[in-house]
């Protein structure tokens, strides 16, 4: 067992549960997978995690989505924990690396969707470039509204396993 996770085994439910809230930004979810501890390694916090994920409603998962800054843009949220916009700016490197005819393109596909789905649009963006992410973006644009919160809550669980395992090694 790796030493944070058994210092975090020890910890009280709610120490635990805001610990790990910058992994996943719901507090339900981080209150969920604390309260499944004594976890022993790497797979059996992921387990917890997802499982947890999967039981959580969509104003949860809305709750971990308003965490996210959008897309291209480096400046998370003021609700976002430091950590949490740290990971984001790592998330996104490809993105800001971006030549200047994507980044205009991906400010407005930004405002496309938000203004069809009422929330940021949310990826996994760790490994895809920034002409990646806009041809997905474009994509599910494409989505009704149930398709769409399915498939960023989704991507949203992605997120939150990079993050955990992060957490992991400190």
């Amino acid at each position: 067992m790796s030493e944070v996770l058994a210092r975090w085994n020890q910890l009280s439910l709610e120490a635990a549960a805001q610990e790990i809230l910058a992994c996943c930004g719901s507090a339900a979810w981080a209150r969920g997978v604390a309260a499944r501890r004594p976890l022993k390694d790497e797979a059996s916090l992921l387990v917890a995690s997802d499982k947890t994920w999967s039981d959580l409603g969509a104003l949860d998962w809305m709750e971990a989505f308003s965490k996210h800054p959008r897309i291209g843009e480096r400046k998370a949220p003021q609700s976002a924990s430091a950590q949490s916009a740290e990971w984001s700016t790592q998330e996104q490197q490809n993105v800001a690396a971006a030549g200047d005819a994507v980044q205009p393109a991906l400010a407005e596909a930004n405002r496309e969707y938000e203004a069809r789905f009422q929330r940021v649009f949310i990826i996994c963006a760790t490994g895809k470039s920034a002409p990646e992410i806009l041809e997905v973006l474009r994509r599910r644009l494409g989505n009704d509204d149930a398709a769409e919160l399915r498939e960023a809550a989704e991507e949203q669980r992605k997120i939150t396993n990079i993050r955990l395992k992060k957490w992991l090694v400190g």
